[in-house]
């Protein structure tokens, strides 16, 4: 394990009531007493960062701990983009996973939990992993490129706890204590104490789901007549592959189509293992090759990546049969990924045309409760058992979850932040955030956005002391929520530490923020910190500004680089009173850097 440095350790356990129990430590014996529970716990002295160490426990039994470092200790929590793992992106990084051995670093993996009615002290499983090319594949991709560059330019060994949830909103990760501020949520939490409306609730969506399963299941056309054999007959339609059928002759239809490609495989190639790229697609498949099933994955958003066994792949016409299972919204392929077969240095691009046909439509999926996103329920069981176990600080990746209503953000988190605060007994402790990346279509005119709005209640979270944040503006995907580039977010990140935490003063950490917009006429100077060694447009002339007069009718702006300086104006707004930049789901043009490449966060601001 890791345990951490310079700082007053706690080291607890359970015993025989009043039992003795001694802690033999670096030739020193530490003393204590359980309590009538059978409590007991130890106090070491601030140690130096190093190891490993050996610990022995005695009492009526003798426990040795082996392999114990002294370094710093990190949360790490948030939704998705934190809890994803580096197996998700291990066709990115292969060199990173192969040359994972890196013993300094190491991961604790939270169990996913909830609890409405207690705080949990201890976890129903987990233990301490140091990194391996095996291992490192279940550490957050977030934070192990975080611990990376940090281990590297600061030589203390790291300790990641992965205490993260897919879809987690903020008010799941607060106290009851600190719930008690919004009284919507305080009464949402109130309502699931009650284990029996927990059951009850999942009882029914268990049963909605499984019957809607059941139904298109029984009522596909697809299985009734084996169309995973052979090739699309004459009657099924074509479509360009990657697309929606919402936009074919097919319509808005919930339920199964299936899906058939027909694919030329060389004598060079037939029998041989080989791996199914089928980027992401929109929610479930499954699929076959020539009629034997190669795989499948149960919702929209891991990317398809399937292994071809051995004798699957003939000489000649081979026949791909993706079963689609759509359950709201729109079905089909997203665009921009990978479709291709590998086998070898061989590859067979799938885009392109494909036949397909209705299996079964039906109406969408039941909607579901997801108990576990609930107020405080994440705090009790992922949180709350950590809060004796000494940290260095806090890393955070989530948003997307509260970007439906983000004018709340900032105080959800604001007494978030206060209240890990109060749990870990550190009123500084520091909490470093991602800034949410780009996401989804681009948009042709300067428009209202709830991604934008909620970016900037996260800068605010910059005027609460001993914090920082980490832009990843440039580093998302226009098509998934889920960008692949967790190592920029890391290293981003490192840099924000390593300014905040570490004394790191001379390492430009971030990219321009904003200072200050004056007025000169129709045109507006707009002042920046943290240009570091100047400003730069990455790309061709400076894009993503927008004003607007009084009326808040934004329009885009020509934008100039003058200095440290960027002045922006438009032709037609004589009297600008406010200016924007990068405001937009996803504002694929913006380039405004400093000349450490680090982009300039986005912003909207009241022009003196």
């Amino acid at each position: 394990m890791i345990l951490q440095r310079e700082d007053t350790v706690k080291l607890w356990g359970k015993a025989a009531a009043n039992e003795a129990v001694n802690l033999n430590f670096k030739a020193k014996t530490f003393q204590t007493k359980a309590n009538a529970s059978g409590y007991w716990e130890i106090k070491l002295p601030p140690q130096k960062a190093g190891g490993p160490y050996e610990m022995v426990f005695s009492g009526s039994n003798k426990v040795v701990l082996k392999d114990v470092l002294f370094g710093d200790v990190w949360l790490c929590s948030g939704q998705s983009n934190m809890e994803l793992p580096m197996l998700r992106v291990m066709d990115k990084y292969p060199e990173v996973i192969a040359a994972a051995n890196q013993n300094q670093i190491r991961q604790f993996l939270v169990p996913d939990d909830y609890d409405f009615n207690e705080q949990k002290t201890d976890y129903s499983s987990g233990s301490w992993v140091a990194t391996t090319p095996a291992s490192v594949l279940d550490f957050s991709a977030t934070a192990y490129f975080f611990a990376l560059d940090i281990n590297k330019k600061f030589h203390i060994p790291i300790g990641i706890v992965n205490a993260a949830l897919g879809g987690s909103p903020a008010q799941a990760w607060m106290s009851e204590a600190a719930i008690k501020k919004f009284p919507t949520y305080d009464q949402d939490f109130r309502k699931y104490k009650d284990d029996q409306l927990i059951k009850s609730i999942e009882a029914a969506d268990q049963a909605a789901s499984n019957a809607w399963y059941t139904n298109i299941n029984q009522q596909d056309e697809g299985i009734k007549n084996n169309w995973r054999n052979g090739p699309a007959g004459s009657d099924w339609a074509a479509m360009e592959l990657p697309g929606y059928w919402a936009n074919e002759s097919l319509g808005k239809v919930n339920g199964v189509v299936w899906f058939k490609r027909e694919i030329d495989v060389p004598q060079l190639l037939a029998g041989k293992p080989a791996k199914l790229l089928l980027g992401r697609i929109v929610d479930a498949d499954s699929v076959f090759i020539n009629g034997e099933f190669v795989g499948s994955t149960s919702y929209q958003y891991p990317p398809r990546r399937y292994q071809i066994n051995s004798g699957i792949l003939k000489a000649g016409k081979n026949t791909i049969t993706v079963r689609v299972v759509n359950n709201a919204g729109e079905g089909g392929f997203v665009a921009d990924k990978d479709y291709q077969l590998i086998a070898g240095n061989d590859t067979i691009d799938l885009k392109g045309t494909w036949k397909y046909k209705l299996g079964v439509k039906s109406n969408p999926t039941p909607g579901q409760t997801f108990i576990r996103w609930k107020p405080v329920g994440l705090y009790n069981a992922m949180i709350a058992p950590l809060k004796a176990y000494a940290i260095k600080g806090v890393l955070w990746y989530q948003g997307e979850s509260n970007a439906g209503y983000p004018v709340e953000y900032f105080s959800l988190m604001e007494s978030l932040i206060a209240d890990w605060r109060t749990t870990f007994n550190q009123s500084q402790l520091p909490f470093i955030a991602v800034q949410l990346p780009n996401f989804m279509q681009a948009k042709e005119n300067p428009s209202e956005s709830g991604w934008a709005e909620l970016r900037a209640q996260q800068a605010k979270l910059l005027t609460i002391k001993n914090t920082a944040m980490a832009v990843a503006i440039d580093l998302g995907e226009w098509n998934d929520v889920h960008p692949l580039n967790k190592q920029d977010i890391g290293k981003r990140l490192a840099l924000q530490a390593g300014r905040l935490v570490y004394g790191d003063v001379r390492t430009v950490a971030s990219g321009p923020t904003f200072k200050s917009a004056i007025a000169k006429g129709n045109k507006v100077i707009l002042s920046f910190d943290n240009t570091g060694k100047g400003l730069m447009s990455k790309s061709g002339p400076l894009k993503a500004f927008a004003i607007a007069g009084s009326d808040r009718k934004f329009v885009w702006a020509e934008a100039e680089i003058r200095g440290r300086d960027v002045v922006v104006s438009n032709k037609d707004i004589s009297n600008p009173v406010y200016v924007r930049y990068a405001w937009a789901d996803n504002p694929q043009d913006a380039n405004l850097y400093n000349k450490s490449s680090l982009p300039a966060a986005p912003f909207e601001a009241a022009i003196k």
